[in-house]
């Protein structure tokens, strides 16, 4: 019996060293770097959804809206969409008379947007007529508006 309290006085006293050692460590300090990319966008597309037709010298002016296709994997900010006539545009089919110009039209730009947008997001608020000029503006007969929209 005395060598089995001897193995186990043993046993206990190794525990206790190894219990002790357990415990011990060194302290440090440390540093590192990493690096995070941001992503690009592509840009979208703005898109005219209302027809137009039948402009004439003095008639009301007709709406303008559309929507967006947005390629993105995520909604995009837009602040505002612009409209303007392609300033290239001119028709004279009579050189007796004066040429259709953007000069012959009038538009109101569309509403703000101000907005996150998706495909299919939609714009609206702006309109197009022809103004009443003094001058003959039979050139602008049948003639289609090249119209040109921009968003930023």
């Amino acid at each position: 019996m005395r060598n089995k309290k001897k193995i186990i006085l043993a046993g206990v006293a190794v525990a206790v060293i190894g219990a002790g050692s357990a415990f011990a460590y060194w302290t440090n300090i440390g540093s590192g770097n990493g690096t995070g990319t941001t992503g690009t966008n592509a840009a979208i597309s703005v898109s005219q959804t209302s027809v137009v037709t039948e402009l004439a010298p003095g008639a009301p002016a007709q709406a303008l809206s559309g929507t967006f296709t947005n390629t993105n994997n995520t909604p995009v900010y837009v602040e505002k969409v612009s409209v303007s006539i392609d300033p290239g545009f001119s028709k004279r089919a009579d050189s007796t008379k004066p040429a259709c110009t953007a000069a012959d039209f009038t538009l109101v730009q569309p509403t703000a947007t101000n907005a996150e947008v998706i495909t299919g997001a939609t714009w609206s608020g702006g309109s197009i007529a022809m103004i009443n000029s003094p001058a003959n503006q039979d050139n602008c007969k049948g003639v289609t508006v090249p119209l040109v929209y921009s968003s930023n």
